[in-house]
């Protein structure tokens, strides 16, 4: 069976984005009351007599009233014309009774900000065969490069998001494999693979090429990856933490030490100053970058003890550096938040079932959870607030792993039901903002190490 085969790729039809149509309405003009106080009634009757004091069929007057009439016509002999004053602005118009009877929609005030649609249903579906149900395991990555990563058993597949080809990168045997875990370097060409029997592969994507093997990296499976610019951190079953320098032979540059379980979470920070680990002792830890030594280092910035079940989903907040998001297994289901200078707890969400991956929304203040036992669900959270937004349905089983597009508004999901599936839950590229560009360092030629 050809690798293309192992995929059914059958799109959905895409939802198309949703406009809200606006409200229009007529406003009322309500007649204007003049202000009397305002008002100059002398005046007013000069005027509507033409500017003239009629003399026709009238009674002769008196000197002094003559007097009074010449004194009247001086006074009033200059460039005003309005007879009606209005000091007072008029007030704001307002619906009438009828109106607002006419329908709900009238009785609130229109909302100009365009509200974003999300599709209930995934993009797209894809088999993902063999997968395994594994809660410990980082079997998915989206790259910069817009192709995600998948580890079926003891094969990788590279799926296009572009153009929906689909490759298989990696084939390792039963002595080694299955692969447990993947990571897409920075540079969005290289993919460190952890393998069952503690080794740890580098391939070229481009030139579907291994360029080296790192041999017993740890004592046994290599369940956890992340990158901090040229150096690969590696978490295993033995609770070890390493740091490893792909740039140079002697590649094991730095160690961390203070799990008792197996380490099946990983994030750096976008700084690379600190990095978030998560065990299946039920801890997390925050540890510093320039602590890291080759003797194990056990100095922690914060050892948090608060999750009652194995922390696997970590992920850092996009627009508050100092904010991670945790979420514990079954036994727990909790999402927390950190502040990771002071190590305090900012809040804590019990979200009813296992937490197994958390995703942060680049462009709003929004988090993404998947779950399993219960629901399967993927949950929507306004943050801070944590409102739920939504849940998407779709998984028949746990949803073990998620991963970002690029652009930051498309959800892979893959999980135990053997499906891989695509949400357009962070809205579209149209009206995503643009994310800055970052440098990243060019790899060192992996040939010449051996």
């Amino acid at each position: 069976m050809d690798a293309g085969s192992r995929y059914n790729t059958s799109s959905r039809r895409p939802f198309s984005d949703h406009k809200l149509q606006r409200i229009s309405s007529r406003e009322n003009l309500d007649r204007f009351i003049p202000n009397r106080s305002a008002m100059d009634f002398d005046f007013a009757q000069y005027m509507l007599m033409g500017g003239k004091v009629e003399k026709e069929n009238q009674a002769p007057c008196s000197p002094s009233r003559e007097a009074y009439r010449k004194q009247l016509a001086e006074i009033f002999n200059m460039n005003r014309t309005r007879i009606l004053a209005f000091k007072n602005k008029p007030p704001p118009s307002v619906h009438t009774t009828c109106q607002n009877s006419l329908s709900p929609l009238h009785q609130s005030k229109p909302n100009n900000k365009r509200r974003r649609y999300i599709p209930q249903s995934s993009e797209r579906t894809l088999d993902a065969p063999d997968l395994q149900d594994d809660f410990y395991l980082n079997l998915l990555d989206w790259g910069s490069n817009n192709i995600f990563a998948i580890a079926l058993g003891n094969s990788v597949y590279l799926w296009d998001y572009t153009n929906s080809s689909t490759s298989e990168i990696v084939a390792t045997d039963d002595d080694n494999g299955p692969v447990t875990s993947i990571k897409w370097a920075p540079d969005g060409r290289h993919l460190a693979i952890g393998l069952n029997n503690s080794h740890v592969q580098m391939w070229d994507s481009s030139a579907n090429r291994k360029l080296r093997t790192l041999k017993d990296v740890h004592g046994s499976r290599v369940g956890s990856l992340d990158w901090n610019s040229q150096i690969l951190t590696t978490g295993g079953m033995d609770s070890m933490i390493i740091n490893n320098d792909v740039r140079i032979r002697s590649h094991v540059v730095g160690s961390y030490r203070g799990h008792s379980g197996e380490v099946c979470g990983l994030k750096w920070s976008a700084s690379g100053q600190q990095l978030a680990s998560g065990g299946n002792d039920n801890l997390l830890h925050i540890w510093d970058s320039s602590r890291a030594s080759t003797n194990s280092a056990t100095e922690w910035l914060h050892r948090l003890v608060d999750h009652t079940a194995a922390v696997k989903a970590l992920s850092w907040c996009p627009f508050q550096c100092n904010v991670l998001a945790s979420g514990g297994g079954a036994g727990d289901r909790c999402i927390k938040f950190w502040n990771t200078v002071t190590g305090a707890c900012l809040n804590s969400v019990n979200t009813g079932s296992q937490v197994c991956c958390l995703l942060w929304n680049r462009h709003e203040r929004e988090l993404l959870s998947s779950h399993g036992f219960d629901h399967n669900q993927l949950t929507l959270w306004k943050y801070p607030s944590m409102v739920k937004i939504t849940e998407l349905v779709g998984h028949t089983s746990r949803v073990l792993f998620m991963a970002q597009s690029p652009d930051g508004c498309t959800v892979a999901s893959a999980a135990a039901d053997e499906t891989l599936r695509l949400w357009n839950v962070f809205g579209t590229p149209e009206l995503a903002k643009t994310a800055p560009k970052t440098k990243t360092e060019p790899f060192v030629n992996f040939a010449r190490i051996r």
